[in-house]
């Protein structure tokens, strides 16, 4: 299974990068399961004016990105919140692509304050539901991620090691029914 994480904060020194490559490290332990890492950073993508609906449609200089999103078979969508809702850099990026019907999603969310990005969760779930992706019911909200995340993204506070875990099952337990 050929799993994208992406990364959707543009700001530098980014929390939720952190989150990011913390679980692109744990997928890519995983058997079968082949993992990338999109950061919104490496791409200066312009406002949505078309859909880039095939692989062909993809301007040159979005050729890199537009193949990794081809040819995933599920994203991990990791967001922090910007008044209350997600990334609007995740949601232009993934504007310019056409729906991802049927293909595994999960969550993962996270601040440096006590909510860990809850409503941006929230709507997560409403934006995969509008992609016509499989939401993983396990979402991972995580709360004090500047606390939980070095800037590598290695796990400095080991008691939230079992929500990892936890996430990480349940999304490989959907992508395994559903990928084939």
């Amino acid at each position: 299974m050929r799993i994208e994480i992406i990364s959707g904060s543009p700001r530098q020194g980014s929390i939720t990068f952190r989150i990011a490559r913390h679980l692109h490290h744990v997928f890519q332990g995983k058997d079968g399961v082949e993992a990338g890492l999109i950061d919104v950073r490496d791409y200066a993508l312009p406002f949505v004016q078309e859909v880039w609906t095939t692989p062909a449609k993809v301007p040159a200089e979005f050729k890199d990105l537009g193949d990794r999103i081809f040819s995933a078979d599920a994203f991990i969508l990791v967001s922090p919140e910007y008044n209350g809702g997600y990334s609007p850099a995740l949601k232009n990026l993934l504007d310019h692509f056409p729906k991802q019907s049927r293909k595994p999603f999960g969550i993962a969310t996270g601040t440096d304050g006590a909510l860990g990005a809850m409503r941006s969760a929230q709507q997560l779930v409403q934006l995969v539901a509008a992609l016509f992706g499989v939401l993983s019911p396990r979402l991972l909200i995580t709360p004090h991620a500047d606390k939980k995340f070095d800037k590598e993204g290695v796990l400095l506070d080991k008691d939230f090691q079992p929500s990892i875990d936890m996430f990480v099952d349940e999304f490989l337990w959907l992508g395994q029914k559903i990928v084939k």
